[in-house]
């Protein structure tokens, strides 16, 4: 169901809001707005995770709105080139971003030197939210986290791992090593700048362990033994004890870190000069996933599809920034 990749506690809500939203299918009208085509543009490569997302919804966007909508990749330096980008177009709803925004706008704003802060953006809506798993490679050896940190305790810089550079799971091992009280040199950290990378290190035994999105690791799942899930409860799609469940012999226990978070957003500037096209936009995509073919294309592809609305979107966005921005230190 749409709910499966939503935090618990956002659950009830998103649900109650997307059976409100189920009677809203009618396509969005508007006196001129808009008439001509929008540009979705995704922070990353083609085939990933956010882009498989924004095709998923593009052809329905385009009924609701009225015109073609299109998808422009543009990748790199963690999302800051499609964030300078999209803050270069006129303000004029035209130009919508759709994208991975947590943990990698965050990143790019603490820790990548972007000119620009989450205020810059508008967040119309958070539609997929994932968490983070920590898994090791089934023949390395470690059936569970304790023995693992033990392990890059004892043998410095021998266990090697795999994270998608300044993601919620890079950060997590540097907690997991600051909380134990391990010296984060002793552990040989390969960051990648995809998460297909990072799994493919892991399944292919180049790496003892990763950290990462538990929803997109389901291709591998025949290669990982699971050592925890990021996450306040157990969940059943992988058999493993909560992050600090399985902390608890260690007598230690970390911040429960949210994993991504994907949707779409314009700039600030877009909302306050047209509030009107905000509203339109909005309304769109709310249409969009309240349909049933588009809820049963994106389980089919096991993508989120919830509603939350601009509002929780941009508290979630400003919440996860000051999560980040108390231990941006452990990134550099």
């Amino acid at each position: 169901m749409f709910d499966r990749f939503l935090p618990k506690p956002l659950m009830a809500g998103a649900a109650a809001a997307m059976l409100a939203s189920l009677a809203m299918t009618a396509p969005v009208a508007a006196d001129d707005y808009p008439d001509r085509p929008v540009d979705l543009v995704v922070g990353f490569g083609t085939g990933g995770s956010a882009d498989r997302m924004t095709r998923a919804v593009s052809t329905y966007l385009a009924e609701e709105l009225g015109v073609p909508v299109k998808v422009t990749n543009r990748p790199g330096a963690g999302t800051q080139v499609s964030a300078n980008y999209i803050l270069s177009r006129p303000d004029d709803g035209y130009t919508v971003y759709a994208s991975t925004f947590a943990p990698y706008l965050t990143n790019t704003i603490l820790t990548g030197g972007a000119q620009y802060g989450i205020e810059d953006f508008s967040f119309i809506n958070f539609q997929w939210f994932d968490l983070d798993l920590i898994a090791a490679n089934k023949d390395s050896g470690f059936e569970d986290l304790p023995s693992l940190l033990e392990a890059i305790r004892d043998n410095p810089g021998e266990i090697r791992a795999s994270v998608v550079q300044g993601s919620a799971g890079h950060l997590m091992v540097r907690l997991l090593l600051d909380e134990a009280g391990i010296p984060q040199e002793n552990l040989n950290l390969v960051t990648y700048n995809s998460g297909g990378e990072a799994r493919s290190a892991v399944a292919g035994g180049q790496v003892h362990f990763t950290s990462i999105s538990a929803q997109g690791s389901e291709g591998i799942r025949e290669f990982l033994t699971p050592l925890a899930i990021v996450n306040d409860e157990r969940i059943e799609q992988w058999d493993a004890p909560t992050i600090n469940e399985a902390l608890d012999p260690m007598d230690i226990e970390v911040p429960v870190l949210q994993g991504s978070m994907r949707g779409f957003a314009v700039t600030a500037e877009t909302e306050r000069q047209y509030p009107e096209r905000y509203a339109i936009l909005s309304e769109a995509i709310q249409n969009t996933l309240a349909r049933k073919e588009v809820q049963e294309q994106l389980e089919a592809g096991d993508i989120g599809g919830v509603w939350v609305g601009p509002e929780r979107s941009n508290e979630l966005m400003r919440t996860n920034f000051e999560v980040f921005e108390a231990y941006a230190d452990l990134l550099n």
